[in-house]
């Protein structure tokens, strides 16, 4: 769990005051800064900053002594569960600044999360975070770049644990080093309908937008687009590449001996009981034609209105709205 290194004060005391004690501020440092905030306005840790008489870090540990909460030096991200990020964007913890740290429940209260945030005033996202996990939120503050960095170290580790799962789902004795007739061949004989039915079949369970093949010069890269960031999946050898392009173009009734121009295409499948359409586009590129799968699933459920997340004074005025 995260370490916690505070020091409490009166919440009546003032900033000024708390980091005269706390930090190698003087008095004089101080006076010139009120002086500073008296005439030309501003925040008073902002001004102090500016002066470089304080550190960003001092401030926001005398802030958390001032409001009673509690300030965190080192997060440690290696003692944190990849599974508690693994439902959450990684482009909203870095906008927001905000990373699950630890889970626990209560038969009475229900469960809690506690999150470090750097802002422990933005509301908004902290609300976004109690309707997103359900879990009441308890928070502990620490400086933006060290939440920045346990981001990016928790997030990669989910995300190998992610690629671990989707590579255990490929059968590792697809021959595709030989020549493949993938026009002649039927389901049983050609591994690589297999593999690119268990490709795309990865991909929508992962909820990917978008399945990327891309050819290099000695190798091919496989990447699906979750919550809009784009991660390697699988690579193979560059041999393979021709046989998986040639079979996705087949299934999107493209030309296959084309190779020399984009083309765009559409793939109708279905994959229990639902029906998706994938957008395809292929471009040359130096090294071999790269594929681009936009996955689109059609659905035919329609959201009721308190399933939408909205609270109920929300909700009574949208109805309100629409009668």
């Amino acid at each position: 769990m995260a370490s916690e290194t505070r020091e409490l004060a009166p919440q009546n005391q003032k900033l000024g005051e708390i980091l005269l004690k706390t930090t190698t501020l003087t008095q004089a440092q101080l006076h010139d800064a009120l002086e500073i905030q008296a005439k030309e306005g501003g925040v008073l840790g902002e001004i102090l900053v500016r002066r470089n008489f304080v550190l960003p870090h001092e401030i926001l540990k005398a802030l958390c002594g001032q409001l009673d909460l509690p300030y965190v030096e080192d997060l440690k991200p290696n003692d944190i569960d990849p599974m508690l990020v693994s439902k959450l964007p990684i482009n909203y913890a870095k906008s927001k600044e905000v990373l699950p740290l630890a889970r626990y429940g209560d038969p009475k209260m229900g469960d809690t999360m506690m999150v470090a945030v750097s802002n422990p005033f933005n509301l908004g996202a902290l609300e976004d975070l109690r309707v997103f996990t359900g879990c009441r939120i308890q928070i502990v503050v620490s400086t933006p770049s060290r939440i920045q960095d346990a981001i990016n170290r928790v997030y990669e580790r989910a995300t190998a644990n992610m690629i671990t799962d989707i590579k255990d789902e490929f059968d590792e004795t697809y021959d595709l080093e030989g020549p493949i007739d993938i026009l002649d061949a039927s389901e049983d004989d050609a591994p690589v309908i297999k593999f690119v039915n268990s490709m795309i079949f990865r991909a929508v369970k992962e909820k990917a937008s978008d399945i990327h093949v891309e050819p290099y010069e000695k190798e091919m890269i496989i990447r699906f687009r979750i919550d809009g960031v784009l991660y390697d999946i699988l690579r193979q050898p560059k041999r393979a590449h021709a046989a998986i392009t040639s079979r996705i173009k087949v299934m999107g009734t493209l030309d296959i001996a084309e190779k020399r121009l984009p083309q765009d295409g559409r793939i109708k499948i279905k994959l229990a009981g639902k029906d998706i359409d994938i957008r395809l586009s292929t471009i040359p590129t130096a090294h071999g034609e790269r594929a681009v799968m936009r996955i689109l699933e059609q659905s035919d459920n329609v959201l009721e209105m308190p399933s939408l997340g909205f609270p109920p004074a929300s909700m009574l005025k949208i109805e309100a709205l629409i009668k």
